[in-house]
């Protein structure tokens, strides 16, 4: 709770020199690194964002999830993301997991870089050794990727964007192939549909 009022206080002072916008996504399936965090069932997501001209950004997200005794993630992150003149897009920040009713939060520091559609990201968490990297490929609607999380296994992901009335919707296909010997036992599969906005 206090993480959540740190960063609603924070939003609230810094907007009089960015923008702060809201969203909220309604998911068929709330699929994270491949993996179901809602027992393949609906997930109700949203969270706010401020965003400085400088690249300078901060926001928090929350999720219904359905593991481990945990019924609600909470993030927050911050970072800073840009754009060379030559048209590399890169993104530096640092993430908070959190799950108030069960515990298990955990942190990570990220990288991504991405050039005319070819995306890459890295994240390590604070304690650990369970990085996480990803490799994208993205043309007009429809992108691809593959990620390898380290002890848990590796995902790849489909998915189709599209514009429905004021509404921004994907469609797609995930894939989870567990690591042997890691913390995840089985593979995991299936379709997804969203709709989301921002505000």
């Amino acid at each position: 709770m206090k993480k959540i009022l740190m960063t609603s206080v924070m939003l609230m002072a810094l907007n009089m020199f960015g923008a702060i916008s809201s969203n909220f996504t309604i998911s068929s399936n709330y699929f994270w690194r491949g993996m179901t965090q809602t027992m393949d069932n609906l997930a109700y997501s949203g969270g706010f964002d401020y965003a400085h001209a400088s690249g300078f950004y901060v926001g928090t997200w929350g999720s219904n999830v359905s593991f481990g005794g945990a019924g609600l993630e909470l993030d927050t992150y911050a970072g800073y993301s840009g754009e060379t003149e030559a048209g590399f897009g890169y993104d530096v920040g640092y993430i908070s997991y959190a799950y108030p009713d069960a515990g298990g939060d955990f942190e990570e520091y990220y990288f991504s870089g991405s050039y005319e559609g070819v995306g890459f990201s890295y994240y390590q968490p604070s304690e650990g050794d369970a990085d996480y990297m990803e490799l994208s490929y993205s043309y007009e609607d429809f992108s691809v990727s593959y990620g390898d999380y380290e002890g848990y296994g590796s995902n790849v992901l489909l998915s189709y964007s599209f514009t429905l009335a004021d509404f921004d919707g994907s469609v797609g296909y995930s894939s989870f192939s567990h690591e042997d010997g890691g913390a995840m036992t089985e593979d995991e599969d299936g379709l997804f549909l969203t709709l989301g906005s921002t505000f």
